[in-house]
């Protein structure tokens, strides 16, 4: 789990999980953001219990790799936090992420609570209204059911693999194009991403 600096234990938090692709990507990006808590990585939104990691790349348990996200409403709203997740990734592409391909990669948003899915449809109505994509959003919005943990060693995993090929490829221009977006929301300043 990326368990973040400056977390006062007192205040209130709230949960959101989201898939948008590889769970590394999404781990970076909300590891950086202002009022996020914690960033797990892990697998919701199928039926096999306790998958592996290598069972849900096998495309065949109807999970997606997701990100569960602790953060702090008083300072990062959950209708600002989805539209970071919306505007990160491509919400268009049916279970695809750049030639990451499978339904494991699919966009979805798990819902906790009705007032969750109520702010989700809205986000995901204004999006689609600013045309921000030449495509449709195909983002699936679910409940959540149950979410399992990933593997130890897919925590924290672009900061403990900055050098290694996907990190540089993928993940690195990734997050250069979220501080870029988002300066205001960053939690501290940037850090250099590896270069290609």
């Amino acid at each position: 789990m990326t368990a973040l600096p400056d977390t006062d234990q007192n205040v209130r938090t709230e949960q959101v999980t989201i898939g948008g692709g590889c769970f590394w990507c999404t781990e970076a990006v909300f590891s950086e953001v202002r009022g996020v808590v914690s960033v797990f990585p892990g697998y919701a939104g199928g039926a096999v219990p306790n998958p592996s990691y290598e069972q849900v790349c096998g495309g065949r348990t109807g999970h997606a790799e997701v990100v569960q996200v602790t953060f702090r409403p008083d300072e990062l709203s959950y209708h600002d936090l989805l539209t970071i997740f919306m505007t990160t990734h491509d919400p268009t592409t049916l279970n695809r992420q750049g030639n990451d391909a499978g339904p494991q990669y699919r966009s979805i948003i798990l819902y906790h609570s009705p007032e969750q899915r109520a702010t989700a449809e809205t986000v995901l109505r204004e999006l689609g209204a600013q045309k921000l994509w030449k495509g449709r959003i195909v983002t699936e919005l679910v409940p959540l059911a149950v979410f399992y943990p990933a593997e130890e060693y897919h925590q924290r995993y672009f900061e403990r693999n900055p050098y290694a090929g996907y990190c540089r490829m993928i993940i690195a221009p990734k997050v250069t194009k979220f501080r870029k977006q988002y300066t205001d929301r960053l939690r501290t300043p940037p850090t250099p991403s590896p270069s290609h």
